[in-house]
């Protein structure tokens, strides 16, 4: 039985979306943190000839993100220049954006990749769909925050005008961070709802899209998860099973994930994780995101579903996968196993 079809597990475990505990992530702050030895040990091996890389991997990996904003302001205080400049000029290709995610505060680094996801031609969904369907309310409208700052406009507008469809629709509601959040379940609503969705999808000719996106993307996460149980009950088939069978696009990819994310937002990422490695050629930019991203939040989460769902450890993916500083630096942050 796949991870996804198991839906008795949903009800106990907590949600990475309600969530806000650190105890999940494979970085903590470091004891006997030294921001002034830690300054001068990254200067040291940035300037003068060449980079000594361990020193920067050893020093951003096992620092927690407000260590590594002390670093920075205490950097630039003694360099008058920033952390992150002089890591561009020092690294590069992966391993920079790499370092570089790490020095950026968490909403802001959110808020570089949304950026980079709308830029140029054509607009990267599967980045948006992960980034809104896996963050929480609060993680969201942090990330708004820290976009309307570094850009002046509001995130939401330049949305608008780079989705569209059924999928801009539902994308839209979840980027304004404002998913209900009462923890308490209305069993009568959750079958309801659930009936709204069978009959809008499996039971009729065509589909009713503004249905399924209206429930999927405004209710709670325990009252969704009552209503997944609810739908199997009624269908014989799980929501993510119809949603695939009734539509296509990024507007199935998108409300797949958040069924996922409802479900178990460190599986969906494990997954995220599987297929940036699969096949020639591996995905850097979403492995960065992941981990950089998680690290602090479930990545010892993701290690045990990407284990249960692959049969390998996430770890002993890495060393067959990546290599070179980039990879070293991955598996600082990913950690062997338990």
């Amino acid at each position: 039985m796949s991870v996804w079809d198991d839906l008795d597990l949903l009800l106990d475990n907590p949600s990475s979306l309600t969530v806000t505990s650190s105890a999940r992530g494979t970085v903590k702050d470091k004891t006997n943190f030294n921001v002034d030895e830690d300054v001068s040990a990254l200067r040291k091996a940035m300037e003068g000839l060449g980079t000594t890389e361990k020193t920067l991997i050893d020093v951003l990996t096992q620092r927690s993100n407000p260590q590594r904003q002390l670093i920075a302001k205490a950097y630039e205080k003694a360099t008058g220049r920033t952390l992150i400049d002089d890591l561009k000029g020092d690294t590069r290709g992966d391993f920079e954006d790499l370092l570089v995610a790490l020095v950026m505060p968490p909403a802001l680094y959110d808020c570089h990749e949304v950026i980079k996801a709308m830029k140029g031609a054509g607009t990267t969904e599967s980045t948006l769909t992960e980034i809104f369907a896996s963050r929480s309310n609060k993680q969201i409208r942090e990330l708004s925050e820290a976009y309307l700052a570094k850009t002046g406009r509001s995130m939401i507008q330049d949305l608008q005008s780079e989705v569209s469809g059924d999928y801009g629709k539902a994308l839209l509601i979840l980027a304004e961070g404002k998913r209900d959040e009462t923890t308490n379940v209305d069993a009568a609503k959750a079958k309801a709802d659930a009936k709204a969705l069978y009959e809008a999808g499996e039971k009729k000719w065509g589909t009713d899209e503004g249905k399924f996106i209206d429930i999927l993307c405004h209710r709670s996460v325990p009252q969704l998860r009552q209503t997944l149980i609810e739908y199997k009950n009624i269908s014989k088939k799980t929501l993510q099973e119809s949603i695939k069978s009734e539509m296509s696009g990024n507007l199935e990819k998108l409300l797949v994930a958040v069924v996922k994310c409802v479900q178990n937002v460190p599986a969906y990422l494990a997954e995220r994780l599987f297929k940036s490695m699969k096949g020639a050629g591996t995905t850097e930019s979403t492995l960065t995101r992941i981990f950089v991203s998680r690290s602090e939040i479930d990545l010892i989460d993701i290690k045990v579903e990407y284990k249960k769902l692959f049969g390998c450890s996430l770890y002993s993916q890495l060393e067959s996968e990546v290599s070179g500083d980039y990879g070293k630096t991955l598996k600082c942050l990913c950690g062997q196993e338990e």
